[in-house]
């Protein structure tokens, strides 16, 4: 067929839509030389008329032609509404396999909407006098062959990043004119939901954007406008003579109004001509609340959590366990539905069928009632997208229900009111209900739903701008009962505790919670406590050190009384701008559900540190005991809490001084100093002011530090909330004295960093006071240290560490890794002798390689500990063997026994000795 002939054919023709749009495709097909759907497809599992016509209550097909991959295609008769088309083809999409192109056809007019996920929406118009032209014709061989080619290039991030970062402009710009804060986050929040109402057509003919464009003439009009519009809309009513629905929901409820400039509404403008429609609430109110707040506004260019991360929390502990109440539902309903289509009276028929229905009826209201409630809800990014995947399942539900014979039901139970939230943040607070509330308009725009219009907005309550923790009064926060908690609670270190939030409040946190999260336990561990605590079905984020240290006392706990069925132990997520490893915990209410999953693997059980059994026999080390012949020794570095420490030549030029009034030199209180870095890196030849067991007269005798001390270290120490002008300002904040004891006695003693890649041990002179991101083990003995540096105490310390850091590196306490590790007992002198020897020449080595003779500052930059084991030589690598076969000796295993065999003798090994003890 050519052009003209379909051009002249279709103009012409006049037939309503269900005799002629058949014809009118298997026209197109030949008109662009492609196979009609039963030429391409007999069975028509592909390409077919009438996708979904084999429902079970017989009637129309979802979609008049379907092409799997490629279209849904909705044929309405000449002149009718393509919207209404369009509307209902966006209502069948899932049942469809939602294809990439969705086409509506008056036969006369071809409109093809874009369907991709996380793209805007883009529509392209084919008129029929348009077929003439050769690229029209290869549009729609593109649509029958290559959707892809429609794929908009723009996609929600990118659009929803836009309009966050005018909006931050904005609200930056009446900041600095000297407004609130709250009441510019209001007003700033009624003119973005005011925008996006325009762009989904809610407020008629772009009335915002004309009102703006109108005011940048006269920029005084703008406040009172703005106030009758705001006014108008919290009840409706007329706008001149534009008539205004009615909006509520509790964001216009005041009309206040802030007055912009001409800077002020060009910018406003600017964000008004965005295209608010498809922005994605999951991430648009994090961007926002960057903007709005003055303290995250360095964060604006930062990466977000991104919507799949979220939903590994929201999938299995709200979607799934619905999933499955669907599914008994449907088991219990397919035999009476067969009755009923095989009774052989109208009133079997009518009673069979009206028990399915009740069974319908049910799971309908269970999802109606259902609530999730968030307790550290932020802008409300995990509310949001629970609330989406309840629509979601509840649409996928219905379409189901109607393929079984039930009428479809497109008055949806699933809503705002099944989400709840508490929130500190009282920008948060209200970000979350705005986020909430576009989108749900917007998944009922884009599935072809009416929205609920009197009011638009429900009102939101139940997002609450409370502490989840505490009350004003210092007593425990309730939260309100709810059957699914998910969140992604605040990270906050134990020790940054009481800088952040100041010490009453953590005193108070830690007498109200005591015996229930252990008292130097991250700040995130009291949501798990509390949610553990209600019983209900639960998914909450924390850092990955919620798997060890104290911490995990709070994973322990859930074990012992629910079930962790869900964990992902180790992954990269997004907290506040920077990038993080984190956990994500789902437990249930105890009762044993099936299916254990750890980082998407079955598993039979999982251990509170997030490793599983997999199989009879699997380790959980986490019921390793500490050893009373491991106490003791092992310590982490002081704290200095203030700029104790100094550059090596200044502290020489002081020690090199005369004697001060008391006879005694600077070396009493000056000393080298030692972290982390100093072990990893290069050394840095720094050293510390360290008046311990000193009062302030007796120090004010070291004339030289203590000066240096008064003008530097006092008014930054009286500065910081954890030193009050009673406190000794001249002292470290954690001197270390059980340390300082263990080692008095030593010439030298064993030292290895918390954190690092590699778990490297290293000699350090008596003289030098390590820092708190070390561990001391206070022992001068070339055994003691081939033993800690072997293969053998190597995988324990990995599989019993916490991790840290956006490099997930490995960290190394006291009371996990050492104080549980069962040192080989009763070693014979020859044994002995071999580790030492050992350990020495690997010492020796390593020494020799960090430090060559006549090499240049350059290549000695390069040289450090973390560099050698990274490339991990073949002279590193036998030194390392050499010391490990010996280590193995003393226990008598051979040396090349598998981890998993090494790891289960040691915690035997643990387990023995521990029961004895006790």
């Amino acid at each position: 067929m050519t052009p003209q002939q379909f051009i002249a054919k279709w103009k012409a023709s006049t037939p309503k839509e269900r005799s002629a749009s058949q014809e009118h495709f298997i026209d197109l097909c030949r008109l662009i030389s492609h196979p009609t759907p039963a030429e391409a497809d007999s069975t028509g599992d592909h390409f077919t008329f009438e996708r979904g016509a084999s429902k079970t209550g017989g009637g129309e097909g979802w979609a008049d032609v379907w092409k799997k991959g490629c279209f849904a295609w909705e044929y309405k008769g000449k002149r009718k509404d393509l919207n209404a088309a369009f509307a209902q083809i966006q209502r069948y999409a899932i049942a469809l396999e939602n294809p990439p192109l969705l086409v509506v056809s008056d036969m006369e007019t071809i409109v093809i909407h874009t369907n991709w996920t996380n793209t805007v929406q883009e529509i392209q118009t084919i008129a029929i006098e348009d077929l003439e032209k050769p690229e029209v014709r290869q549009k729609l061989v593109w649509l029958f062959t290559e959707p892809e080619r429609f794929r908009p290039g723009t996609t929600r991030e990118m659009v929803t990043a836009q309009a966050a970062e005018a909006f931050a402009s904005l609200a930056q710009r009446l900041h600095s004119q000297g407004y609130a804060s709250r009441r510019v986050a209001h007003f700033v929040n009624k003119l973005l939901f005011s925008m996006f109402a325009e762009d989904i057509g809610i407020l008629p003919g772009h009335l915002f954007t004309r009102m703006l464009e109108a005011c940048t003439k006269d920029p005084a009009r703008f406040e009172k406008l703005a106030s009758d519009l705001f006014g108008s809309m919290k009840s409706g009513g007329f706008f001149g003579v534009e008539e205004i629905p009615w909006f509520n929901g509790g964001l216009f409820d005041d009309a206040d109004a802030l007055p912009l400039d001409a800077e002020g509404l060009k910018l406003a403008l600017a964000a008004a001509r965005l295209d608010w429609s498809d922005i994605e609430p999951s991430i648009f109110g994090t961007l926002f609340e960057r903007g709005l707040d003055p303290a995250k506004r360095s964060q604006l260019g930062a990466h977000y959590t991104d919507r799949q991360s979220i939903m590994r929390i929201v999938q299995p502990v709200v979607v799934e366990p619905l999933l499955t109440d669907w599914q008994q539902a449907k088991i219990a309903m397919l035999p009476l539905l067969e009755k009923s289509r095989n009774a052989k009276t109208k009133k079997a028929q009518d009673d069979n069928f009206r028990q399915a229905a009740e069974i319908y009826s049910s799971f309908l209201n269970r999802l109606k009632t259902l609530r999730v409630l968030d307790p550290a809800c932020g802008s409300g990014n995990f509310l949001y997208l629970s609330l989406i995947a309840l629509k979601d399942l509840e649409h996928q539900v219905t379409l189901e229900a109607e393929s079984l014979g039930f009428h479809p039901e497109f008055l949806f139970h699933a809503g705002p009111w099944n989400v709840m939230g508490i929130e500190i943040n009282e920008y948060a607070a209200e970000l979350a209900r705005v986020t909430i509330w576009i989108g749900e308009l917007q998944w009922m725009i884009k599935h072809g739903m009416a929205y609920n219009t009197k009011p638009i907005l429900q009102t939101m309550d139940q997002i609450e701008n409370r502490d989840a923790l505490l009350n004003a009064d210092g007593t425990e926060a309730h939260w309100p009962q709810a059957e699914v908690i998910v969140g992604n609670p605040p990270f906050l270190g134990g020790s940054k505790m009481l800088g952040e939030l100041g010490e009453e409040y953590v005193t108070t946190l830690r007498k109200v919670y005591k015996g229930r999260v252990p008292g130097g336990a991250d700040l995130v561990t009291y949501w798990f406590e509390k949610a553990r605590e209600t019983g209900v079905r639960s998914g909450l984020v924390a850092t990955n050190s919620i798997r060890g240290g104290s911490n995990r006392e709070v994973l322990k706990r859930i074990t012992e009384t629910r079930q962790i069925f869900n964990a992902w132990s180790d992954e990269p997520w997004i907290n506040e701008g920077a990038a993080v490893r984190v956990s994500l915990v789902c437990f249930d209410n105890g009762v044993g559900q099936g299916g254990l999953l750890l980082n998407g693997q079955p598993a039979s059980e999982i251990y509170p540190d997030l490793t599983a059994a997999s199989e009879v026999g699997s380790l959980d080390l986490t019921q390793a005991k500490p050893l009373l012949e491991n106490g003791g020794i092992s310590f982490k570095g002081s704290e200095k809490g203030g700029p104790f420490d100094v550059a090596g030549d200044l502290a020489k030029k002081w020690t090199s001084l005369p004697s001060n009034p008391n006879g005694r030199t600077n070396h009493d209180v000056v000393r080298p100093w030692a972290n982390g870095m100093d072990v990893t890196r290069r050394p840095s030849d720094t050293w510390i002011i360290d008046f311990s067991g000193l009062t302030e007269e007796e120090a004010s005798l070291y004339e030289a530090p203590f000066e240096y001390a008064l003008k530097t270290i006092k008014p930054e120490r009286l500065r910081n909330r954890e030193v009050r002008t009673t406190e000794k300002w001249w002292l470290h904040r954690r001197s270390g004295e059980d340390l300082r004891k263990a080692i008095s006695k030593l010439s030298r003693y064993i030292a290895t960093p918390r954190v690092a890649k590699h778990r490297l041990f290293v000699w350090l002179d008596a003289a030098v006071l390590p820092y708190s991101r070390l561990y001391v083990i206070a022992s001068d003995s070339d055994v003691t240290f081939g033993i800690l540096h072997s293969r053998i105490h190597e995988l324990w310390s990995l599989a019993t560490c916490s991790w840290h850091g956006v490099g997930n590196d490995p960290t190394y306490n006291a009371a996990s890794c050492f104080e549980t590790f069962p040192f080989p007992l009763n070693l014979q002198p020859e044994t002995s002798q071999q580790i030492a020897a050992a350990a020495q020449r690997l010492v020796q080595l390593r020494d020799n390689w960090l430090n060559p003779v006549g090499a240049s500052e350059a290549e000695l930059n390069k040289r450090t500990l973390t560099n050698l084991y990274n490339q991990r030589p073949t002279w590193l690598d036998n030194a390392h063997k050499e010391l490990d076969a010996a280590v193995a000796t003393a226990y008598g295993w051979p040396a090349d026994l598998p981890d998993d065999e090494i790891l289960k003798r040691l915690l035997q090994l643990n387990l023995e000795r521990g029961s004895s003890i006790q």
